[in-house]
């Protein structure tokens, strides 16, 4: 019932930038935070920002200071602006959108978790 989609992903050389967006949709009511994760080759998949629905933010530190990630509510979408790219940010980044509220197919309130399908970010040096 609800979906996410991402979009923004590529190809950059290093110290370029790329913006990325992720969108919900389906029968939702609120999304209290959302954030981006990503996943390179051979490593676990890591938190690089959240933010919640009152626009407070957290970042990992290996990104502070050059990615920025916001939040348009009215649209349920997220943003990560991402800036001084480097090859080690090379990865797919997954959006999540964290205690979804939303209606079940029986008309019913649910809360759960929801992921993106991943976009490729492939930063060349």
């Amino acid at each position: 019932q609800v979906q996410l989609v991402e979009s923004g992903g590529g190809l950059v050389q290093a110290g370029g930038s790329l913006r990325l967006s992720c969108a919900a949709s389906g029968s939702i009511l609120s999304i209290d935070a959302m954030g981006w994760y990503r996943q390179a080759p051979g490593k676990q998949r890591e938190l690089v920002a959240t933010i919640t629905n009152g626009g407070s933010s957290n970042y990992a530190d290996s990104v502070k200071g050059r990615f920025t990630i916001s939040r348009d509510n009215a649209k349920n979408t997220v943003y990560l602006q991402m800036n001084s790219l480097k090859p080690e940010d090379t990865a797919v980044y997954y959006c999540k959108a964290l205690d979804v509220s939303h209606y079940s197919s029986s008309g019913e309130v649910h809360s759960d978790d929801y992921w993106g399908q991943g976009t490729q970010v492939t930063v060349s040096s």
